[in-house]
């Protein structure tokens, strides 16, 4: 959603996005054959009969030679068009958080209800646990060379897994969502869905449903590998922090707060191009982990030698985007750059307070929903209603 350099080398435009790939289509199978065709069956007489009856060029190229070389008119701003995405920025945030406070009962009642049942069947192996032994002994040796590999392999992957944060778990995830879209990228015949889909512009005549999908849609590696690195680094702190489900809320919303900004300034400007890419969402991310920790020490990779407190990173990331967009700065979208750093900013700062803080409610909803009319039986083993 934050990086618009290569619809810069593709030429892609609010309005010429579907001619991207028919233009290159004409030119490589029709145009030459036909030119080809036509030359070899013409006669000479013919082309100079032709060339006599061909009426002189008007007006009308001299016309448009001059348009050609005059300034591009910027197209129509309408800001009518941004209140469908202002109402879906603010109910999808909505329901976000509301889905996170949800999931969050969930997951507490059901590790609830695995400690029960893992202390129930840990009785059970007491009796049992020489058989066991034997039997599983037995099983072993009756499997062959490449069996035992297999299953030493998924032994050490599942290790992998077990010894991973639960930040970095759910990074993973978030990983392996971006990598598929931009498998998605590399197939011709999924081209025009993934403009349509997962660029976002005001321009579109999809302008809702891209705000969420931009936020998982690269077009270039290098551009994938530097967000995902970033969320990488900040995921264990934050998750740390809010916890797995409020994460996926805020990385989900900042994603969506920061394409509808995006879209203020392109309608205010009048540049309506395309943006994709996760930078506004981890943003958001960074923005609420450097508020939250401000004096903590942050490095560059590259740069080993160098540290500096997450607050100044912030400030200066800030100020960066802030000179991009005033100066009109073309590679990056500093407008989502800036939309989602302010958002994370907000959600630490009030946010968290007026929203996550205030989710009671509905989790008692929840609660009185999944236990029933007031009648009825209450569920086995009971439940709790804090989430």
């Amino acid at each position: 959603m934050a990086w618009r350099g290569f619809m810069k080398r593709a030429k892609i435009g609010p309005n010429n996005s579907s001619l991207l790939f028919t233009k290159n289509t004409r030119i490589f199978l029709h145009p030459q054959q036909r030119c080809g065709f036509r030359k070899a069956q013409k006669k000479p007489e013919t082309r100079k009969r032709a060339a006599e009856e061909k009426p002189a060029p008007d007006l009308s190229e001299a016309a448009s030679k001059q348009n050609a070389s005059a300034p591009p008119i910027p197209p129509p701003r309408k800001p009518g068009q941004l209140f469908r995405p202002l109402v879906f920025t603010v109910g999808f945030t909505g329901c976000s958080f509301g889905t996170a406070a949800i999931l969050q009962y969930e997951s507490v009642k059901s590790r609830v209800e695995t400690v029960f049942e893992e202390a129930r069947e840990e009785r059970l192996k007491k009796h049992v646990q020489s058989h066991d032994t034997a039997h599983w002994h037995n099983w072993w040796n009756q499997l062959s060379d490449f069996q035992k590999q297999m299953i030493l392999l998924l032994s050490a992957v599942d290790d992998w897994w077990s010894r991973m944060t639960e930040g970095q778990k759910t990074a993973m995830g978030i990983i392996a969502l971006n990598t598929a879209v931009l498998c998605c990228w590399r197939i011709p015949s999924m081209h025009r869905t993934m403009l349509k889909y997962f660029t976002s512009s005001p321009a579109s005549k999809t302008r809702c449903l891209p705000m969420v999908l931009s936020s998982f849609s690269h077009y270039s590696i290098l551009h994938m590998m530097a967000n995902m690195y970033v969320l990488w680094t900040f995921s264990s702190s934050v998750v740390s922090l809010l916890g797995r489900e409020q994460f996926l809320a805020l990385y989900l919303s900042g994603g969506v707060f920061s394409t509808f900004i995006s879209y203020v300034c392109k309608t205010a400007t009048g540049r309506l191009g395309s943006s994709l890419g996760a930078s506004g969402a981890i943003m958001t991310v960074l923005a609420a982990v450097c508020t939250k920790m401000p004096e903590a020490k942050l490095g560059i990779i590259l740069l080993p030698m160098l540290s500096f407190t997450a607050g100044n990173a912030l400030k200066a990331l800030i100020a960066f985007d802030t000179v991009g967009l005033f100066l009109r700065w073309r590679m990056l979208d500093h407008a989502a750059h800036l939309g989602g750093a302010l958002f994370g900013v907000w959600y630490i700062t009030y946010g968290h307070g007026l929203i996550w803080r205030r989710r009671e409610p509905l989790v008692k909803f929840w609660h009185d929903l999944r236990r029933g009319p007031p009648g009825g039986a209450p569920p086995r083993g009971g439940g709790d209603s804090r989430a």
